[in-house]
């Protein structure tokens, strides 16, 4: 039921589907001379996507998700596996050309094939089935083996995770997967802004794994005013961090998580 929710309410909450519901309803209390009311839901469209798409906002609520947690330093000496989040690939396209197409947080997968060939002897864990609602297409576990073995990784070191459909359960169906013994070192690979909400899931699951972030949207540099970046890309921030926060607080709401912003 939880899942049903959040794709429910993501569809309607992000903030250019958001800013269309506003403007159907200014153009239907136009038509039913609620002069105010159109007035105020037209302006709320046009500030929100004004806000997205040419202001640095989205960039300065990314820095703190994306700062939380760094790479280790010194990396580990030795690795026993390497977990990658699904969310990198172009489901749709993938199920029907059979290819490997990575979307904007390909960068995961990347990061995972260069961390497989300094880890020659660490297990490959791929978490991700079908996480949309509507939209058919093919789960990152079942499209990442096509990647992965075509940069070299030897397939039978490639663990598939399959049936999850959202963080919660990477994390969920991940530790029940493994048999992971006390003293290993697990990393986790997904995007930076990403990583608070997925160590707190984890460390919920009883599994306390290395963060590794990948897929960086922002420079950490961006400062308060006009975007520092193209309009579209500004806007696909806004959303992204929106989500990331309302999930936060949503998994912490929900006793999936501990803590609202998990630290270090």
């Amino acid at each position: 039921m939880f899942f049903f929710i959040s794709k429910i309410f993501w569809f309607v909450a992000q903030p250019l589907n958001f800013s269309i519901l506003l403007i159907a309803i200014a153009f239907f209390a136009i038509w039913l001379s609620w002069k105010r009311i159109a007035m105020a839901a037209s302006a709320s469209a046009f500030l929100i996507l004004g806000l997205a798409a040419w202001s640095s906002l989205g960039a300065l609520l990314l820095h703190p998700l994306e700062d939380r947690f760094q790479r280790p330093s010194p990396a580990p000496s030795h690795v026993d596996g390497i977990i990658v989040l699904g969310g990198g690939f172009e489901g749709g396209v993938n199920l029907v050309r059979g290819g490997y197409e990575l979307n904007a947080s390909g960068d995961r997968f990347v990061e995972t094939a260069v961390l497989a060939r300094r880890y020659p002897d660490a297990k490959i864990v791929v978490t991700g089935g079908g996480g949309t609602l509507v939209l058919e297409g093919e789960g990152d576990a079942a499209t990442a083996p096509r990647l992965l073995t075509a940069l070299g990784v030897s397939a039978d070191r490639l663990v598939l995770e399959n049936e999850s459909r959202n963080t919660y359960e990477n994390a969920q169906f991940t530790k029940k997967l493994l048999d992971v013994k006390p003293g290993e070192t697990w990393l986790l690979v997904t995007s930076a802004f990403h990583m608070p909400r997925s160590v707190g899931l984890f460390r919920k699951a009883g599994f306390n794994v290395v963060p590794w972030p990948a897929d960086y949207r922002t420079s950490g540099i961006e400062y308060a005013g006009p975007a520092q970046d193209n309009p579209l890309d500004s806007l696909q921030n806004l959303t992204i961090v929106v989500k990331e926060w309302v999930g936060l607080f949503a998994y912490w709401a929900t006793g999936r998580t501990d803590e609202l912003l998990p630290a270090p």
